[in-house]
């Protein structure tokens, strides 16, 4: 066989890092979306990296929020009479009247547009491509009001800044908390959002990991037990029950959830964990088709000649082929630890009650429950869920790749 030349293996390794890009395109946006505020989640055109501005606003620096550019020449004043006395006031440069130093404004009277002149103050001189900033919350989380000035793009300092208490905020609200509440500007007694409702992440990490051990414990037993008795014991019918073991794959979960809800009411599993770890200890046909597919490689020899020493059936399997099949088994394990974590449905039609949520459910209630979606919460508390995926098949990948050629 020729050795491939350097550009046939430039070529090559160009595309396999195209083709991994795309991969991880997704996931490298999700974790710059978690360390960004709000308003930079939305921005276009988007920025990848996470930044903070810095203006002067009452004689003090803070961290601001960019809202807007000014389009038009405007002035900034302070009204001089009525409940707006103390609030600046942003008007075009043509409603100003640089000689008796009023405004002309539009008001609502009950329900009726007038203009009325307002005696003002000049504050500033606003011109256009300034920006109208807003103090950031997270600088003045204890102060309802913020404020706010108009100021040259020259005068904002540009920072890079990841939001890793995103993180943190994410995790609490997750479980029923509110924001304000998270950010420690009020506590759950003077809202009362939460208060009684609010269940920690930990329990829903806690339902996800109890699902996930008992489903792989489940599902390397019985899986390998039935695949056992397929793989290495003559019997008849073998083969045509092992073909509608294969069939039951054709079947899509839409056409048994019916059934399978009724057996759960029945059995008084609605509401619990049950109905998502049970069924893992009767086998599946994938699984019993990987592993029977693995048993049929192993030398029949073994077996006989430890039945010749007076091994039982049941010694042969336990002794000899489980410790032969350590690839398979970690690929079944792993296979069923990632569809147990990322299961979606399987919780949303069994689970009825907040604290017996998975991570996957929590989420998606995670994402409604502040009646709007907070994207940089939503994605930090998303890349939180999916980074023990990420570890974990880092670390097995090697024993999962040898478990599948070895298949």
């Amino acid at each position: 066989m020729q050795p491939r030349s350097s550009i046939a293996r430039l070529v090559i390794y160009l595309l396999l890092i195209s083709g991994s890009a795309v991969f991880l395109f997704p996931l490298i946006w999700l974790l710059c979306t978690a360390l960004k505020p709000i308003e930079q989640t939305m921005k276009m055109p988007p920025t990848w990296l996470p930044r903070a501005y810095y203006a002067v606003i009452d004689g003090s620096r803070v961290e601001v929020t960019r809202d807007y550019q000014i389009v038009d020449p405007s002035v900034l004043v302070r009204p001089l009479t009525g409940p707006e006395a103390t609030k600046p006031l942003l008007v075009p440069r043509s409603a100003y009247d640089r000689v008796n130093g009023t405004v002309r404004r539009l008001v609502f009277d009950q329900g009726n547009q007038r203009e009325e002149l307002t005696p003002v103050r000049l504050l500033k001189t606003v011109e256009p491509g300034d920006w109208h900033v807003t103090q950031s919350s997270a600088t003045k989380v204890r102060t309802r009001e913020l404020g706010w000035d108009v100021v040259p793009e020259s005068s904002i300092e540009t920072t890079l800044k990841p939001r890793w208490e995103n993180f943190r905020i994410a995790l609490e609200t997750m479980g029923g908390k509110s924001i304000e509440e998270a950010q420690g500007s009020v506590s759950a007694r003077e809202t009362g959002f939460g208060k009684d409702t609010a269940v920690p992440f930990s329990t829903f990490l806690g339902n996800t990991l109890w699902v996930c051990v008992l489903g792989v414990i489940g599902s390397v037993l019985s899986n390998a037990i039935i695949a056992y008795g397929l793989a290495r014991i003559s019997w008849r019918g073998r083969g045509a029950l092992f073909a509608v073991t294969l069939a039951t794959m054709m079947v899509p979960f839409p056409v048994l959830m019916v059934p399978l809800y009724s057996v759960f009411k029945s059995l008084g599993w609605i509401g619990t964990l049950k109905p998502l770890w049970v069924p893992a200890f009767f086998g599946s046909a994938f699984n019993i088709f990987l592993m029977r597919q693995f048993f049929l490689t192993i030398p029949r020899e073994l077996g006989e000649a430890a039945r010749i020493d007076g091994c039982s059936e049941w010694g042969i399997f336990w002794r000899i082929v489980m410790p032969l099949s350590k690839p398979a088994l970690a690929v079944v394990a792993l296979f069923h630890f990632l569809w147990a974590w990322n299961d979606f449905m399987g919780p949303l039609l069994y689970l009825t009650r907040k604290h017996t949520f998975t991570l996957a459910l929590a989420l998606q209630n995670y994402q409604n429950q502040h009646g709007g979606t907070q994207w940089h919460h939503l994605m930090a508390a998303s890349a939180v869920v999916i980074i023990p995926i990420v570890i974990l098949f880092f670390f097995t990948q090697d024993t999962f790749i040898k478990g599948i050629a070895t298949t």
